[in-house]
């Protein structure tokens, strides 16, 4: 029993390569082939790389530019430029020459795709004549011919006298087809003046990359100030690596003119690291550029993430909300008692000083320390990409301890017949407790549907929006208060 491995080499004249597999699986020898002719095709390795940039958008998307040394013949010339992304859109590739000493014309390109495995080798050779090599207990070695008739499920070969499915032994192939790489290549049939030799620049658009934005707040124990670290998160899964690369950010949403595909989720833990150079910002276009300051690897198949900011003493408001629902305005509801939520949001202006920079959308996740001095989670809440000076709100959960109950007290037609010209009158009653031992405040908020007017109202209210009214009461420790009012409203 031989454990299963692929060796695989492709050389100027031929390929050679091997497979062992188990005596029930299947094992390939690949051999050159005969008179084979000498390929003109010139493979442009990762070795011949200068430079390599890296431009992620937020939505799947990132820009390449790839810088390598090649030497040209007057004439025709096919170039092989491997290692490619797997997820290379190729018609957005664009061939720059880097020097004046090139003179080309970019007659086609090719993305290859098909990679070397077994099971594309032999379907490349389905209908085609191989050898079956077997090997006895004495060490003899013995050969014979068959022809692939099928590789769905398993191979199926037909030999000069019968037809078999199950191979002990070894296939071998005299070569590999020109279509099968071991590597995504994208194969450049361009036309140049004379023999040169210079820098070419690759740029391509391609999936599998993608970022976004991860922030980490230590709430301070009088929830007035918060220390904010922000970091950049990457994620790599286009196929391929890129090492010492400039990777750029952009923020924003570009338009795309195809489906959007969407990246794989992968959650990591944050570590806080220690004080580390910043990403450069800038504006581009309607869009905001974020240049790591250095160069960086990333990996296929890795998550890596980087400083983005780190901002102490951010000063922060926290505001208790208890909201209303619109639909208590179009019927009579009944005279129950209905539970109302008390939310908890955190909110800070991102202004020069503490902040001032473009903060790119993602996750805030908030901690605090408990009287031990320990970080303890209290919340998280996504936000949008957010200029400066534009205010931050964060929803980080319903409070335990401030609670609060609704009902409708009244509900009468006062006029109207058509199917929306109907005039309403709505009285409510909101109840909040509160089992903290000081006194809080809680914004309580009314989403009022049509046309209204605030007939009575225990506490003076605020008309904050065309639909929108809104009180600030404040609750007692350990006490409740009770909030009440009468709304005409016209459908």
């Amino acid at each position: 029993m031989h454990t299963a491995s692929l060796i695989a080499r492709r050389a100027r004249r031929g390929v050679r390569a091997s497979i062992f597999a188990s005596a029930t699986a299947l094992s390939l020898i690949f051999t050159p082939a005969k008179g084979a002719a000498m390929t003109d095709e010139q493979r442009i390795e990762d070795s011949a790389q200068q430079a390599l940039a890296v431009t992620i958008y937020n939505e799947d998307l990132a820009l390449i530019k790839d810088r390598r040394l090649v030497r040209l013949a007057a004439g025709d010339n096919r170039l092989a430029w491997r290692n490619v992304s797997v997820g290379i859109r190729p018609e957005t590739a664009l061939l720059n020459t880097a020097d004046d000493a090139l003179s080309l014309t970019l007659i086609e390109q090719n993305f290859d795709f098909d990679l070397l495995t077994p099971e594309s080798l032999l379907k490349k050779y389905l209908g085609r004549r191989v050898e079956v090599i077997r090997t006895n207990e004495a060490g003899e070695r013995t050969k014979e011919a068959a022809t692939v008739l099928a590789v769905n499920k398993g191979v199926v070969l037909r030999y000069d006298d019968r037809i078999e499915t199950e191979i002990v032994g070894h296939l071998s192939f005299p070569d590999v087809p020109d279509d099968l790489r071991d590597q995504p290549t994208l194969v450049l049939h361009l036309r140049s003046g004379s023999d040169a030799e210079g820098p070419l620049e690759l740029s391509y658009l391609t999936g599998g990359l993608s970022w976004r934005a991860d922030y980490v707040a230590d709430l301070a124990a009088d929830e007035r100030s918060m220390d904010l670290n922000g970091w950049i998160t990457l994620t790599n899964n286009s196929g391929i690596a890129y090492r010492n690369a400039q990777v750029q950010l952009v923020a924003g949403e570009v338009n795309q003119v195809r489906p959007p595909m969407l990246p794989p989720a992968v959650e990591r833990g944050m570590v806080m690291a220690a004080a580390a150079p910043m990403p450069e910002e800038e504006s581009l276009s309607e869009y905001h550029l974020y240049s790591l300051p250095h160069r960086t690897d990333v990996l296929n198949q890795q998550t890596k993430q980087v400083a983005l900011l780190s901002a102490p003493a951010v000063a922060v408001t926290k505001e208790l909300v208890a909201q209303g629902q619109a639909h208590a305005y179009r019927a009579s509801m009944g005279d129950g008692w209905m539970p109302v939520a008390v939310t908890s949001y955190l909110k800070f202006v991102n202004q020069e000083g503490a902040l001032g920079i473009p903060l790119p959308k993602g996750t805030v996740r908030v901690y605090t320390k408990d009287s031990r001095g320990n970080a303890q989670f209290i919340g998280e809440d996504a936000i949008d990409h957010t200029p400066k000076n534009e205010r931050v709100s964060l929803k980080l959960g319903e409070s335990f301890d401030v609670t609060a109950r609704r009902k409708q007290r009244g509900f009468k037609k006062l006029a109207g017949s058509g199917a929306y010209d109907y005039l309403y009158e709505a009285s409510f009653e909101m109840e909040i407790k509160n089992a903290k031992d000081e006194p809080v405040d809680v914004t309580v908020r009314e989403r009022i549907p049509g046309d209204w007017e605030m007939v009575k109202a225990s506490q003076p209210h605020t008309k904050d929006a065309a639909h929108l009214a809104s009180w600030r009461v404040q609750v007692p420790a350990n006490g409740a208060i009770t909030l009440s009012w009468t709304t005409r409203v016209r459908h």
